[in-house]
């Protein structure tokens, strides 16, 4: 039995995207704690960090589920579970569904509001994002933003009751650094969305023209990020850390947009995701 349990777990492990929506996690937590919650409790943040897992989990396995043809033709993404065959769609499906539900009804439980919040993430990313946009038109990428940007304002939310504008910049902050993500990963692996026929930005815009626009999102990120930490009343100390770090950002970005290339654009994206870890990090021990 235990043995069983092992492998099953083995094998769907991949579909949530562990590092993804960690990070996702780890927002949504950056989220709550931002508002010095004065009930900071085992049982809250536990309940927080339970919904949160469970409804971004879903919604990833489900865009895998509905994504798995064009997995299956892209090199990078082949070997995914659905594609490679070690999951079944049946599986994949009611694992994906159940997660969901649950991840939404538990989040129902606590906040009405924090739960409407989680449950529109899981709709832009499911419905609107992957299922409506991605395989119409590169604009999708916004709506993917958006989801994306829901954890950090649903843990605003359950915070203080209500959408406040400090949860809106903290929103907009992971809504700008999304692209960069997205759009980067899009023109490494151009031949594959080609051969899957998913329209992209470099093939729009042209590979120039996307990383300057990967780099303008950069730059409205961390101004996103400067208004948040204005809102939180984030000390100095910490505040003169945040200035060091958006400085170094800014300065990536400016580079990438008056002389874009390939090498300048992968090291803008994997400082803009330190950045953003850094950054939440900075606001979770503030609140604490």
């Amino acid at each position: 039995m235990l043995n069983r349990i092992r492998n099953t777990f083995k094998r769907t492990w991949p579909l949530i995207k562990s590092l993804q929506t960690g990070l996702l996690l780890f927002t949504g937590f950056a989220g709550f704690i931002s508002a010095r919650c004065p009930y900071l409790e085992a049982g809250m943040v536990l309940g927080l960090l339970g919904s949160l897992f469970l409804a971004i989990s879903g919604s990833t396995i489900l865009n895998m589920v509905y994504d798995k043809d064009i997995d299956a033709k892209m090199e990078r993404t082949c070997m995914r579970p659905l594609p490679a065959g070690t999951v079944s769609v049946r599986e994949a499906l009611s694992l994906g569904l159940a997660l969901s539900v649950l991840g939404i009804g538990w989040a129902l439980t606590m906040n009405l509001l924090y739960g409407a919040v989680v449950f529109a993430g899981l709709f832009f990313d499911v419905v609107v994002y992957t299922i409506v946009l991605k395989r119409r038109t590169a604009w999708s990428v916004v709506w993917g933003g958006i989801a994306g940007g829901m954890p950090v304002l649903a843990g605003r939310v359950l915070a203080v009751g209500m959408v406040d504008w400090v949860g809106i910049a903290l929103m907009l902050a992971v809504f700008f650094w999304i692209p960069t993500h997205i759009l980067t990963f899009s023109i490494r692996h151009q031949k594959d969305y080609a051969s899957a026929g998913v329209p992209t930005f470099p093939s729009r815009c042209g590979v120039k023209g996307t990383q300057r626009i990967i780099a303008m999102s950069s730059i409205l990120a961390s101004i996103a990020i400067g208004i948040s930490a204005i809102g939180i009343g984030l000390t100095w100390g910490y505040l003169r850390v945040l200035i060091v770090l958006s400085v170094v950002l800014f300065l990536f970005a400016i580079s990438s947009m008056v002389r874009p290339s390939t090498r300048l654009n992968f090291g803008l994206f994997k400082y803009a995701s330190l950045y953003m870890i850094g950054t939440m990090l900075i606001f979770a021990i503030q609140g604490i």
